[in-house]
């Protein structure tokens, strides 16, 4: 029996590849969706659920030891990894057949196996549970993913060299955590195993912790860090980690050796793009192995498509979906783009972070003559009742224009707080538009509006500059 011809058929079932492959079928098309391991991808079993299932846990376990201040008397409180993974786990799982039940409500086919483009249109699955299978499509959406990447000088065991994967299902907490990287994922992870009583010692290679972000956002995550007694050693190269007696042991150029019991590698992510077969059609890739895609998610051959972090982007789950979005939509006859302004980004550290647009180092070095506008959390009164007192709000804008730039968030949800921001600069407002919008007291979400009037220096919290 001949198989059938699809219209698109995705391979990998993250957040891009699942979200195109519902999309494509409410727009009338025959899908179906390719992915080797589990659906929701990297995202959902390895990364974002899972390590926020288990940082909410160390949130909540900070805010009992807390009680005290909030006038609560609790004798004692402690951690248990193992629960909080199972936690998590359970979540995983959950969230993972709503995928499954989203596919058969909506009519898209999905095959578990690893995917090779065999030519135009001509796909060959290696299936999971054994044999082989062919799939036509009309079209083709690549959406892969990432993997960890990994230092060849010392590369990951799983046992005692981890990457993100392993560290969301760590059954017992090491005693000392060495933790190779200080970007998000790295100092979300620092923050996470400190506050269940982990020693944390955290080195990276740049100047500074978050070094992709804005400076100001850097100093103040590296503020509270220490706060936290996590060490931090920035400007510094491990040249290798090997294993000596009962602990690994990690020379550091320009430094002493550090010891850990567990070594975190977490320095960035690679495009799964090996394997796949796009050599025999085409389809261009970049120097890190990225499909080249444009904004309407065309690779360089008609008909191919990609999404996601495979074709090396921003690399977040929320970017992967709406490029799916686009992807299919195109896919399916129509002519779109991803429109990429103000994109919103949260970074899940104690205190959290969440960003929109360009940071003022970005800003700068596109040309632009900017000023800034800050508010202190503390200052906020919902701030001091919940005693989230820690970071602030800064608001980035044209000098000339007064156009909203970029917003930085560090503070008490500062990831859903930035939303604010994000839309007013995806639709152009100025840091006057901001500042003009009322906003409920008491809440956090007033930093905003108080930092957008700080650009003109018309904030009432805040004192006047010159006086500053």
């Amino acid at each position: 029996m001949a198989s059938p011809t699809y219209d698109l058929a995705v391979i990998g079932g993250g957040p891009a590849g699942y979200v195109a492959g519902v999309r494509a079928a409410q727009s009338g098309g025959r899908c179906v969706v390719i992915e080797r391991d589990a659906l929701g991808g990297t995202c959902l079993n390895w990364g974002c659920i899972p390590s926020k299932s288990l940082i909410a846990s160390a949130a909540l376990l900070r805010n009992i030891r807390s009680a005290a201040d909030y006038g609560i008397e609790v004798k004692e409180a402690r951690g248990d990894l193992n629960a909080m993974v199972e936690k998590a786990e359970k979540i995983v799982a959950g969230l993972v057949s709503g995928i499954a039940a989203l596919f058969k409500a909506n009519k898209v086919d999905h095959i578990a196996g690893d995917a090779v483009i065999e030519g135009k249109g001509q796909l060959r699955v290696k299936l999971k549970e054994g044999g082989e299978a062919e799939v036509r499509a009309e079209r083709i959406l690549i959406a892969t993913g990432s993997r960890p990447a990994q230092i060849p000088a010392f590369p990951l065991d799983g046992k005692y060299i981890i990457s993100s994967d392993q560290a969301v299902h760590l059954r017992e907490l090491p005693r000392r955590l060495l933790i190779v990287g200080a970007g998000v994922i790295g100092c979300e992870f620092g923050c996470l195993y400190r506050e269940l009583g982990a020693e944390v010692t955290m080195v990276e290679l740049l100047d500074r912790a978050l070094p992709l972000g804005d400076a100001d956002v850097s100093k103040l995550i590296e503020r509270e860090m220490k706060k936290q007694k996590i060490k931090l050693l920035t400007g510094k190269k491990i040249l290798k980690v090997e294993r000596k007696g009962s602990e690994m042991v990690a020379e550091v150029e320009g430094a002493e050796p550090l010891a850990a019991d567990l070594v975190l590698v977490s320095i960035g992510r690679t495009m799964n793009t090996d394997k796949l077969g796009l050599d025999k059609i085409g389809v261009k890739l970049g120097r890190r192995g990225e499909v080249l895609a444009d904004k309407g998610m065309r690779t360089s051959v008609p008909g191919v498509f990609a999404a996601g972090d495979c074709i090396g982007g921003l690399m977040l789950a929320h970017v992967a979906s709406a490029e799916g979005i686009v992807a299919a939509e195109n896919a399916m006859g129509a002519d779109i783009e991803m429109n990429y302004r103000g994109i919103p980004a949260g970074i899940f550290t104690h205190p959290e972070v969440g960003t929109a647009g360009m940071s003022e180092e970005e800003a700068r070095r596109d040309g632009r003559e900017v000023r800034v506008g800050r508010f202190q959390m503390r200052a906020l009164g919902k701030a001091q009742a919940e005693r989230a007192l820690a970071g602030e709000v800064k608001v980035i804008a044209d000098a000339r224009t007064d156009e909203l730039l970029g917003v930085h968030v560090v503070g008490e949800h500062a990831a859903d707080l930035v939303h604010e921001a994000a839309l007013a600069i995806r639709h152009g407002m100025t840091a006057a538009d901001l500042a003009e919008v009322v906003h409920a007291h008491p809440t956090l979400s007033e930093a905003l509006m108080e930092a957008a009037e700080d650009v003109h220096g018309t904030a009432i919290h805040v004192p006047p500059k010159k006086a500053r």
